[in-house]
C-alpha cells in the first residue's frame, strides 16, 4: 500500500543530539515491492488471465474504465498481498505498483475502488445482463475446469498415481447470509465448504450450506474432476482419500464402478471393536510391559447390516495408550499385496493430515470472508481466495523449490518475500522500483527471480 505526501509532521524522542521528525512526504512508496514476483509467476502460468476468461462482460465497452481482467487481477493480488477487505482498495487503488501488477497501461492511473469491486463480487451465475448487479457474469463450471487444468499443465508427463484428498471445514457466519444454518458439531452458524486437493494443488472448492451431510456433493465433484484428469491422463491410477465423514456407500460404490480406488476413515462401532479384541489385548500387554504406547494392526472383511452393498476390506489399528484403548479403522479398495495393513495406515492414510495445512492456507488468504448476502457471490469470494492460493502455490513450486522457503506457507511467503518497502518512480519509458536496501532476504529474492526468469513466458 502506498503513502501520499502530507505536510503533517511527527516529533519523536531525539537520538542523542539529533532531533527525529517524520512526515508523510516520501512520495510513491509501496509496502508490497515483492509483488513483482507474483507478476512473474502470472507471466509464466497465465492463471489470472485464464480466470478472467471465466467472466462475461455485458457492460458497454465505451463506458468501461476498468477491464474485467484488471478487476480480477486487482482483487486476487490484493488477497495474496494480505488485503482481505474491499475497503482496503479505496487506498490500494492509488498504488502504482498494484497498477503495474494488474497491467494498467499507465501505472499512474487509479485502479478500481471498493464500489466497483463490490459490483463485480455481486455478479450472479446467469446469462441475463438486465439487472443491476448482473453486468458481469461468471461461469462457475469454467472456474472449476480451470483449477484442474492448472494442475494438469503443471506436469510435463502423466504421473503413475495421484491421490485426491477430500475434506470439509466450517466457515463461520455472523450475518443473515443465504444458506446460513447452525451446525451442531462446530457449534455456530456457518457454511460447510468442500475442498479437493492433489498434494498442494487445489482442484475444487465448493461452498455449501451446513445443513447437509459432510460428504454431500462429493461424488458430483469427483465425477467432473476424474473425467477431466482421465481425458488428459487415461492410464493414471487414482486414489480418493478422506476421513470417516466421507465413508458413504454412494462414494465407495461410485469409485468401484469407475475403477477409482479409495482409502477412507471408518467410524468405530461395537461390531468393529469386537473384531479386534485379541489384537487390543496384545497391544495392552505390550503397553504394560514397556510403558509406551503400543499398536497392533489387524485386517478383516466387513459389511454393515444395511448401508453397504457389499463386504469390503477394513484395516484396524488396535492401539493402547496411557488413557486406555484407542481403536481406529479405515476401509479401502486397495489390495493387500502392495499395501499391507501397517504401511497402508501409517504411510498412506495418515499422510492425509497434510491437507489440514492446505486448508489453513485457504484461511490465510481469507477464504472465510463470505459476508455477502448471497451464496452465489460468496462462492465467487471463495474462488478469488482459491485463485490467490493457486498463484502463491505456483510461486512456491516454480520459484522456491530448493530454497529455504521451499515448504513455506502462504503467510510466511507474504511476510518474507512480498512485503518489501519500495520507492516507485514512473518515467515515460520505465517504471523504477527501488527496493529497500536493508531487506534481509535480498539474496533469496535474487535466486527466486533467476529461477522464474529462466522459465518460458505463457503466450
Amino acid at each position: 500500500m502506498t503513502t501520499e505526501c502530507s505536510q503533517i509532521g511527527f516529533e519523536f524522542h531525539s537520538l542523542k543530539n539529533r532531533a527525529i521528525r517524520a512526515q508523510f512526504d516520501g512520495g510513491a512508496i509501496t509496502s508490497d515491492g515483492g509483488g513483482l514476483l507474483l507478476r512473474e509467476v502470472e507471466k509464466r502460468t497465465g492463471i489470472l488471465r485464464r480466470f478472467a476468461t471465466c467472466f462475461t462482460d455485458y457492460r458497454n465497452p465505451d463506458l468501461i474504465e476498468h477491464r474485467v481482467e484488471e478487476l480480477v487481477a486487482q482483487r486476487v493480488y490484493g488477497l495474496a498481498l494480505g488485503y482481505e477487505d474491499l475497503n482496503d482498495h479505496d487506498e490500494l487503488r492509488k498504488d502504482p505498483l498494484l497498477a503495474v501488477l494488474v497491467e494498467k497501461s499507465d501505472p499512474s492511473e487509479t485502479l478500481a475502488g471498493k464500489s466497483t469491486l463490490n459490483r463485480l463480487e455481486l455478479t450472479r451465475a446467469t446469462a441475463s445482463a438486465k439487472e443491476r448487479y448482473k453486468k458481469i457474469v461468471l461461469d462457475h463450471a469454467a472456474v472449476d475446469g480451470m483449477l484442474v487444468d492448472v494442475f494438469l499443465q503443471a506436469h510435463l508427463q502423466a504421473p503413475q498415481q495421484i491421490i485426491l484428498d477430500l475434506d470439509a471445514t466450517d466457515d463461520p457466519l455472523y450475518g443473515k447470509q443465504e444458506g446460513r444454518f447452525f451446525h451442531g458439531y462446530y457449534g455456530h452458524y456457518c457454511y460447510l465448504p468442500l475442498y479437493i486437493f492433489c498434494g498442494e494443488f487445489l482442484l475444487g472448492a465448493r461452498l455449501r450450506p451446513s445443513n447437509i451431510d459432510g460428504a454431500a456433493g462429493s461424488v458430483q465433484e469427483l465425477k467432473r474432476i476424474v473425467q477431466q484428469i482421465r481425458s488428459a491422463w487415461p492410464e493414471v491410477h487414482i486414489v480418493v482419500r478422506g476421513d470417516s465423514g466421507f465413508c458413504r456407500e454412494e462414494l465407495m460404490a461410485w469409485c468401484e464402478a469407475e475403477a477409482v480406488d479409495y482409502l477412507l476413515g471408518l467410524a468405530k462401532n461395537e461390531r468393529l471393536k469386537a473384531e479386534i479384541q485379541e489384537p487390543m489385548k496384545e497391544a495392552e500387554a505390550l503397553y504394560r510391559q514397556s510403558g509406551r504406547a503400543a499398536r497392533i494392526f489387524h485386517e478383516f472383511v466387513y459389511q454393515t447390516r444395511e448401508s453397504w452393498s457389499r463386504a469390503r476390506r477394513v484395516v484396524a489399528k488396535a492401539e493402547y495408550l496411557e488413557k486406555g484403548e484407542n481403536p481406529r479403522f479405515i476401509v479401502t479398495s486397495l489390495s493387500r499385496e502392495p499395501w499391507p495393513a501397517q504401511p497402508l495406515y501409517e504411510q498412506h492414510y495418515c499422510a492425509r493430515g497434510d491437507m489440514e495445512n492446505r486448508i489453513k492456507e485457504q484461511l490465510m488468504l481469507f477464504s472465510d470472508r463470505t459476508s455477502t448476502a448471497y451464496l452465489c457471490s460468496n462462492q465467487l469470494r471463495l474462488y478469488f481466495s482459491s485463485v490467490a492460493y493457486v498463484l502463491l502455490q505456483m510461486l512456491r513450486r516454480l520459484g522456491l523449490e530448493g530454497t529455504e522457503l521451499a515448504k513455506a506457507q502462504c503467510t510466511t511467503i507474504r511476510l518474507k518475500l512480498l512485503k518489501i518497502g519500495a520507492l516507485i518512480r514512473i518515467t515515460v519509458r520505465k517504471v523504477w522500483v527501488a527496493l529497500a536496501g536493508g531487506y534481509p532476504y535480498a539474496e533469496l529474492f535474487r535466486q527466486i527471480h533467476a529461477k522464474l526468469s529462466a522459465l518460458p513466458l505463457k503466450h
